[in-house]
């Protein structure tokens, strides 16, 4: 890479109706997690990183008398997210385009509720902070994001091909934009953000693809979408993805994707 490059920046964008249409896995864990969640139906609650609000149509749901906002820091995201929201849940869900862990709420919600979202914030105790002040008093945290060893075979694999003459000069700044934590550090921010009642565990999630194509699919606007942002074009992405595939179709169990989840519920202290 010519030294007067700039390192691209990290994405924040997403395409969005492709991860509205592709995203059944973390659909399918974001239901359980809510599941986790009881509520009354009256509450303020937040979805933060609701993505396309396939979740926050649910959430909407079990609020009748209530109140859900939808929060991402991806406008793509939001916008698909208003598109998608069915008619008869609208009028309790509102949208805020913010970062997650400098939320403009301060003691305003009743609970707070996440799904694959945290791993994609750095600094876990700045965002635990943003989390406690934008509940009130009493209010709970329920979240899962990525963490532990997740995908921990497929970043390795990803890792040694950016390692290649044909990759390198791309990564010659890269640095891991996401964070996945353990359980033990997990449950320690927490608790120093002043959470309690903290719980938090790791647990596998293996998900397969049903074939190739549904793979470089998946990844490519998933797993792999910061890599491919720094390739020049459409060749290298594509060869890029196709590598990956390759050793993905290998595997004793062909396109299995290793995740593991970090199950994580807190509360704000009441006094």
């Amino acid at each position: 890479m010519a030294a007067d490059m700039p390192t691209p920046a990290p994405p924040r964008e997403w395409n969005a109706p492709t991860y509205h249409r592709v995203s059944n896995p973390q659909f399918i864990w974001g239901q359980a997690v809510l599941d986790r969640l009881a509520l009354r139906g009256n509450e303020r609650v937040l979805d933060v990183g609701c993505g396309t609000g396939r979740l926050t149509e649910l959430l909407a749901e079990r609020l009748p008398h209530g109140h859900a906002i939808g929060i991402d820091q991806s406008a793509n995201m939001l916008t698909t997210a208003r598109t998608a929201m069915r008619a008869s849940v609208r009028g309790r869900v509102a949208f805020l385009h913010a970062d997650a862990a400098a939320l403009p709420i301060a003691g305003a919600a009743d609970a707070i509720f996440s799904t694959a979202t945290f791993h994609w914030v750095l600094d876990h105790p700045r965002l635990f902070r943003s989390l406690f002040t934008a509940l009130r008093p009493g209010g709970r945290l329920v979240a899962q994001c990525g963490g532990g060893a997740n995908l921990e075979r497929q970043h390795r694999r990803a890792d040694a091909l950016m390692r290649t003459p044909a990759y390198a000069p791309f990564f010659a700044a890269w640095t891991e934009p996401w964070e996945f934590a353990d359980a033990e550090t997990t449950r320690a921010r927490l608790a120093t953000a002043g959470f309690v009642e903290i719980a938090a565990s790791v647990v596998a999630a293996p998900v397969i693809q049903p074939d190739r194509a549904a793979f470089v699919e998946f990844v490519t606007h998933v797993i792999f979408r910061p890599h491919l942002a720094r390739l020049p074009d459409e060749h290298a992405r594509t060869a890029f993805v196709d590598a990956l595939a390759s050793l993905a179709a290998t595997d004793p169990i062909p396109f299995e994707l290793d995740y593991w989840r970090l199950d994580v519920d807190a509360t704000r202290p009441a006094g």
